[in-house]
């Protein structure tokens, strides 16, 4: 479904031209004649599909600026353009002042329109990546802040939420990099403990010398070089969370310790008399099958047994491709705002690509191959070039048709945008595949492109080319990313020339 954009405008013939050049931008519409119907829209069931409001500042009754106030009330945030038939610097500075984050005077032509609705979605989601960011660090994250639309993770959030509420010990399982620091993250932040102390120890990576004083603390002078007093991660999460991540790897001296800290909640620091009291949420992680270190003797049954009270399974990014269009977004406007580089849609078949990759790193892979292909991206959209490691692994990907996702991309369109026929053809720019076709094939055993004509004239360039490539699909049975290239052009180019050379017609 696409994202939908509310028109609230009392004239009839300006939300019919604002509906109609909307629409043509790729959006869906919803309309109201005045702010309680547009109120009433944005606190109705389906106003989570609501991603936009263009705005009418002069209606009856509740006027714009009554709304953007209304709105901000009732705590209702989406990104707000308005409009008016008279513009003033005075307008302009209360409209912005309440909310609203573009400004236009009608009548406003249609590319003003789509460029200030696709600039505010922009901004409105790395407001959005700003927002996460700070809540992680201060410990308030929830988890309406996991990126996920998959009925596999719904589970794993109901399940978080109940447990919130509790002081129950948790512990998540899952393989490397599916988030399970996340998911940590947001039961601390949905709990009464939010916005305590959080803190995360990878327990694989103490040295085993040093997990004992890392975890309980020490006193000054209790072992060689302890030449401060430390207290411990146990004491530094009081009246918070503490997360231990890949708790199986814990020594065996340690898991004793920690299995009376969870009974009586208090450590004993090394080398002190007496024990220290502290209050703690203990969530534990883990990528490996607990009960099979149990049977190997690697962990303590009863330590085990108090620590997966309460499981929580998070599934692999494999299991759940539905999320990563959304993912892809998410990483988009997070590594295109670091890295100071306007990346902000990818190609149908690239998506395609990253859909049909199995990640066996998980999330966490998938980020960094984002990372990588927005550091070599030199225009705003992502192919398939830019994800060779990945196109590598998948077997046969030329001869698959690009799948668009059903979740919609506000950062990244579902379609090409419209390129100006005056302005140079980018680099990167796609082309739908289905304009790709080849009605009239060339011999493949000649082996030769004629120059010359039946009438012994010099063929035209235009048509030498397109027999050129013609060939070079057939000899390569369709594979466009070799006829790319053993042309020594790049996949957009050679769509690019298909399409000019009207290369069309189904194969």
């Amino acid at each position: 479904m696409a994202e939908r954009i509310l028109i609230v405008d009392d004239d009839p013939v300006q939300r019919r031209i604002l509906e109609a050049a909307i629409k043509r931008f790729g959006f869906e519409t919803l309309t109201a004649e005045t702010g309680d119907e547009a109120l009433a829209a944005l606190t109705g069931p389906d106003a989570e599909e609501i991603v936009l409001i263009v705005l009418d500042l002069v209606m009856p009754d509740l006027d714009g600026m009554g709304t953007l106030e209304r709105m901000r009330k009732e705590g209702i945030y989406r990104p707000v353009i308005v409009q008016t038939a008279h513009g003033g610097i005075d307008t302009v500075v209360s409209a912005v002042r309440a909310g609203a984050i573009d400004f236009f005077v009608k009548p406003v032509s249609p590319e003003r329109l789509e460029v200030s609705i696709r600039n505010a979605l922009k901004v409105n989601a790395l407001e959005g990546e700003i927002a996460r960011i700070k809540r992680r660090v201060d410990g308030t994250l929830t988890f309406e802040d996991i990126v996920t639309r998959s009925p596999a993770m719904q589970r794993v959030i109901e399940l978080g939420e109940r447990a919130a509420d509790s002081n129950i010990p948790i512990i998540i399982e899952g393989e490397s990099g599916v988030g399970k620091e996340l998911v940590a993250r947001a039961i601390q932040g949905s709990s009464p403990r939010a916005g305590k102390p959080f803190v995360a120890v990878n327990c694989g990576a103490i040295p085993e010398n040093l997990v004992e004083s890392t975890l309980f603390g020490h006193e000054k002078g209790a072992f060689t070089g302890a030449t401060e007093k430390r207290i411990g991660k146990f004491v530094e999460a009081d009246g918070g969370t503490l997360f231990l991540d890949e708790v199986g790897e814990l020594p065996p001296d340690v898991q004793v310790k920690l299995l009376r800290a969870l009974q009586e909640n208090e450590v004993d620091p090394v080398g002190s008399r007496k024990p220290v009291k502290t209050d703690f949420r203990l969530i534990s992680a883990t990528n490996r099958s607990m009960i099979d270190l149990v049977r190997q003797g690697r962990f303590r049954e009863d330590l085990y047994y108090r620590l997966n009270v309460f499981p929580v399974i998070v599934p692999p990014l494999r299991e759940r491709s539905e999320d990563v269009p959304l993912l892809v977004k998410h990483f988009l406007t997070r590594f295109g705002a670091e890295e100071g580089k306007r990346v902000d849609s990818i190609t149908p078949e690239a998506l395609t690509l990253l859909m049909r990759h199995r990640w066996p790193g998980n999330v966490r892979q998938l980020e960094n191959t984002v990372f990588r292909a927005v550091v070599l991206a030199d225009g705003n959209v992502l192919d398939v070039d830019h994800f060779p490691q990945i196109a590598a692994q998948i077997d046969d990907f030329e001869n698959v048709e690009p799948t668009l996702p059903t979740v919609e991309l506000t950062a990244l369109p579902d379609r090409p945008e419209r390129r100006d026929p005056n302005r140079p053809p980018q680099r990167h720019e796609p082309m739908p595949p289905s304009a790709i076709g080849f009605p009239a094939r060339p011999d493949p055993s000649r082996g030769v492109v004629p120059i010359l004509s039946e009438d012994g004239d010099v063929r035209p360039l235009e048509e030498i080319e397109a027999d050129l490539i013609r060939f070079a699909v057939e000899h390569y049975r369709g594979r466009m990313s070799e006829v790319a290239r053993r042309l020594g052009i790049g996949r957009s180019t050679l769509y690019r020339r298909l399409k000019e050379l009207e290369l069309d017609a189904a194969e």
